[in-house]
């Protein structure tokens, strides 16, 4: 993640400069960071998970997303564009650009953003009490790291690796995603 743009800018000035822009960028506490393009693994997968979430929320009011979406994390200021995200009514947003309610964050691990992706973004994302799960997929090999809040606030950490196993989404009443489904046509080997 680097910094590409003017070194501060508003809420407000993002806002209207990021409707303008052809690329994504997120945003913190005034700097503006673009979004990396991602590899053929990447898109696959994240558009896998979307695809599997989006049928397991066909016909309940629950709403699946794709990395379109920003969602902005009002208790920190952080502004991002996760790979998948759910959120459920009532929606809270401040423009039809964003949600801020989210139950359910993934973003698929790329080299140069595995280590921000796992820590200061997920400390981002669990400041919101709307958040019960946060998934991080991994591009080179069938692996999940689940990311659970618990009735007492806690996270708890799974982890899931292999084609033949499947993840429960406790954000979505335990409904179950196969890992062979979410990495339907990925070539690990490229």
């Amino acid at each position: 993640m680097s910094s590409s743009q003017p070194p501060i800018m508003s809420v407000t000035e993002y806002r209207q400069w990021e409707l303008q822009q052809k690329e994504r960028h997120e945003y913190w506490h005034g700097n503006v960071y673009s979004q990396a393009g991602g590899t053929r693994r990447h898109s696959l997968i994240a558009t896998n998970l979307l695809g599997e979430v989006s049928s397991l929320l066909r016909g309940k009011p629950c709403e699946a997303h794709g990395s379109d979406m920003r969602v902005y994390i009002r208790e920190t200021g952080y502004q991002a564009y996760p790979d998948v995200s759910v959120v459920c009514p009532p929606v809270e947003a401040d423009s039809e650009h964003e949600i801020s309610n989210p139950s359910l964050v993934a973003e698929v691990l790329s080299p140069s953003t595995e280590d921000f992706d796992r820590g200061t973004k997920f400390g981002h994302y669990r400041t919101m009490d709307s958040l019960q799960e946060y998934l991080v997929l991994w591009q080179d090999r069938a692996k999940i790291e689940q990311h659970t809040r618990t009735a007492e606030g806690f996270w708890l950490l799974r982890e899931i690796e292999g084609l033949e196993k499947s993840i429960a989404l406790a954000s979505l009443n335990g409904a179950e995603l196969r890992l062979v489904d979410i990495y339907d046509k990925v070539d690990f080997l490229s």
